[in-house]
């Protein structure tokens, strides 16, 4: 599992099953989007002896770029006081894969009814430590990415001159890549940029 993981537990003791029914429903999410940022999950029993419905809710927040938030949220309601807690954190993670899907399924159509947005590019400036870079398209025009945009998780791999096959969306200040494949690993065409400091990157993509 990659995907950045926060679990909070509220007024419920924390198990190792739990732990580990959480993981495995955060894994078979990246295996519906493999470039989710981040996953926040809160088990919590909100009403110790609730006159109806299920005292457990269970919530669950993603981020996917380049800025969209999901959220799911589980809490039984009257007629299924007594439903398990684990069934109440598989509901929430069904509920949340739903959203996943519709939204890799927009993505993915909006790359066939735009091909022209799958670009080759280099990569002309690099920010490491801020996790965020700029590629040059063919046709000149600068286009941000971020780490979580670079598939199979090979941010690391990537150097100012290497070459790199993107898909793009168009954000409100231009181009921002959500789909970065390295094609290319030579790495010596372009010379590193020179900025003394780190260009900031488009608003929301930080």
């Amino acid at each position: 599992m990659k995907v950045p993981l926060e679990v909070s537990y509220r007024n419920v003791e924390k198990t190792n099953d739990l732990e580990t029914l959480v993981r495995e429903k955060v894994g078979k999410l990246e295996q519906v989007c493999d470039h989710i940022s981040s996953c926040r999950v809160v088990v919590e029993k909100a009403n110790e002896r609730p006159k109806s419905g299920s005292p457990y809710r269970v919530s669950i927040d993603l981020t996917v770029p380049p800025s969209h938030e999901l959220a799911a949220v589980e809490n039984p309601g009257q007629g299924t006081q007594y439903v398990p807690l684990e069934t109440v954190i598989r509901h929430a993670f069904d509920a949340a894969r739903r959203q996943l899907v519709e939204l890799s399924d927009r993505q993915n159509d909006a790359v066939k009814t735009h091909p022209e947005q799958e670009m080759t590019a280099i990569v002309t400036k690099l920010f490491p430590e801020q996790g965020y870079g700029f590629i040059k398209s063919l046709t000149g025009e600068d286009v941000y990415f971020h780490e979580n945009s670079v598939v199979n998780h090979d941010f690391d791999r990537i150097d100012v001159g290497t070459g790199v096959h993107f898909v793009a969306v168009e954000g409100e200040q231009g181009l921002q890549a959500t789909t970065v494949h390295i094609v290319d690993k030579a790495g010596a065409h372009i010379p590193p940029s020179t900025d003394e400091a780190p260009v900031k990157p488009p608003m929301g993509w930080e």
